[in-house]
C-alpha cells in the first residue's frame, strides 16, 4: 500500500495553500466528504507525515534581520545529546542537524543585528562545554523555501 494516495496528496496541497482552511472547504474543493478529509488529516498527523499546522513566522518582519548557518565541532561526538539539549535552550537557534564532514552539527541562528549574532555565538554557544569550534556563514537572503513537492 502506498503511504500517500491521490486523496492524501490533494488534501496536503490544499492545506499548503492555506493551513487554516476549513475541512468543509477542502472537501468541497476536492469533491469528497468532510468526514473523509477529517479522517485523512488525523491519520496523516498520527503517522507523523503532517507535523502540525502552525504559523510560519517571517523573522525579518519582527526585527530579526540577520541569520547564519553555523557548523559546530565537538570535543567528543558522544556528547552530542547533551549539547543539543543546551542548544535547544537558545531561542535564536531555529534548526539543528546532524551532518557529516568537518562538523558534527549544523544550526541556523537568527538575530536582530550583528551585535546580537556575536552575543549568541560568543556568550551563549561558545560557553557550552564540549563545543570545540564554530564556523558561521551569514545568510544574505532566502531564495526559496518549500516543502517537498508531492
Amino acid at each position: 500500500m502506498e503511504l500517500l494516495d491521490e486523496f492524501d496528496i490533494n488534501i496536503i496541497k490544499e492545506l499548503e495553500k492555506d493551513g487554516r482552511m476549513a475541512f468543509s472547504a477542502i472537501a468541497a474543493n476536492l469533491k469528497i466528504s468532510n468526514t473523509m478529509v477529517h479522517q485523512r488529516i488525523n491519520r496523516l498527523m498520527e503517522q507523523g507525515i503532517i507535523g502540525g499546522i502552525k504559523p510560519i513566522i517571517q523573522e525579518k518582519k519582527i526585527g530579526y534581520d540577520w541569520a547564519s548557518f553555523t557548523g559546530i565541532s565537538l570535543n567528543k561526538d558522544s556528547d552530542s545529546d547533551r549539547i543539543i539539549e543546551a542548544l535547544k535552550e537558545i531561542p535564536e537557534i531555529t534548526e539543528c542537524y546532524y551532518v557529516t564532514g568537518s562538523f558534527t552539527l549544523y544550526i541556523k541562528i537568527i538575530a536582530k543585528n550583528h551585535e546580537h549574532m556575536r552575543s549568541i555565538l560568543y556568550e551563549k554557544i561558545d560557553s557550552i562545554p564540549g563545543i570545540s569550534k564554530t564556523d558561521s556563514i551569514i545568510e544574505l537572503g532566502c531564495a526559496f523555501k518549500r516543502n517537498i513537492i508531492l
